[in-house]
């Protein structure tokens, strides 16, 4: 077996037992205070790790996830924060789309966490350059969905503007096309996904969730940004 295949089947492996954890850390996420005129109660955060078939729903979402990323990245650097992202962002999918909320409980940490392992990437490869384009994909990803957001917050959760700094960071350190790619396939999913699920009334047109629109996105630029930047500007 090559080296590239190896390290698609471990990356996928290892996202799919990650994955299986994911009704667990839904379990533990502490519940929010009700909000002010809140009319219905939200689905709660157990209700929601109980749901049939989660851990294999998930640990199917991960792997996936997984097999593009160990196929894109291969056995580099990037994947020691590449890979606990994997099980984090499938739990924030689920979540926000049965509740429309992303935690802070769960975003700060995984800010926390993207941060210092992306440094340790950096600290281990050497790379400047890439740890520089990290921190311009948080100041544009951030940037933007806080600009949005402060434009229009009744269209934006402000949950996604924490989400956005962390998926900034990165797709920034893997590159400018990842980067680029990722964010605007985020809101392209988000606009057409959205709009299509508001039609078919599996959603409200003003509370649909985006941050599973931005997780996916995310994905597409890690799999086809660098090629879909590339023949953009060369034409």
């Amino acid at each position: 077996m090559t080296e590239a295949p190896a390290s698609l089947f471990l990356v996928m492996a290892a996202c799919c037992a990650l994955g299986l954890l994911v009704p667990d850390l839904v379990r533990r996420v502490p519940e929010p205070a009700p909000e002010p005129g809140e009319l219905l109660p939200k689905e709660t955060y157990a209700a929601v790790a109980a749901r049939p078939g989660l851990a294999a729903k998930a640990a199917l979402a991960a792997a996936l996830a997984g097999a593009v990323i160990g196929a894109v990245v291969g056995p580099q650097w990037p994947l020691l924060y590449l890979v606990p992202l994997v099980p984090i962002c499938v739990a924030l999918a689920v979540i926000d789309w049965r509740t429309r909320l992303l935690p802070t409980t769960v975003i700060a940490p995984t800010y926390v966490l993207t941060v210092v392992l992306v440094l340790a990437a950096a600290a281990l490869t050497g790379d400047v350059d890439a740890l520089l384009r990290a921190g311009w994909g948080w100041l544009i990803a951030g940037g933007s969905f806080f600009l949005l957001w402060f434009v229009h917050p009744s269209g934006l959760g402000y949950g996604d503007v924490r989400l956005s700094g962390i998926l900034g960071i990165a797709l920034g350190y893997l590159g400018w096309g990842e980067l680029l790619v990722g964010l605007y396939a985020g809101f392209l999913l988000g606009g057409v996904g959205g709009g299509v699920l508001a039609l078919l009334r599996v959603v409200e047109r003003r509370a649909f969730p985006f941050g599973p629109f931005m997780l996916v996105g995310a994905l597409a630029g890690i799999a086809v940004g660098e090629p879909v930047l590339r023949s953009l500007v060369e034409g």
